[in-house]
């Protein structure tokens, strides 16, 4: 993304659109730092496309073309282990 720190005037804003902008994930309007506001589920949605922008505050017209982002959610185990005929019983030779 566009960056202002050269001028330090703030006339740059950032906005943030696509899956989930503004409820799930969330732009920075100064920075353009972008965060999650929630947990992410691997099992619900594997990825988010996501579009940032900077915009001149002045003109209100974009400084670039949009960035695209594709976030990819990783999975962890958060199932517990289910063993539906159990118990089991076993040995082991020592």
């Amino acid at each position: 993304l566009h960056s202002n720190s050269d001028k330090g005037d703030g006339s740059v804003r950032y906005i943030l659109s696509g899956e989930g902008a503004g409820s799930i994930f969330i732009i920075n309007e100064v920075t353009g730092d972008i965060h999650a506001t929630k947990s992410l589920d691997r099992e619900k949605k594997s990825h988010y496309v996501l579009h940032a922008q900077a915009i001149d505050i002045n003109t209100n017209k974009p400084l670039e073309p949009e960035s695209e982002f594709i976030i990819k959610v990783q999975d962890i185990n958060d199932n517990a282990p289910k063993f539906p005929d159990g118990p089991f019983v076993t040995s082991v030779p020592e």
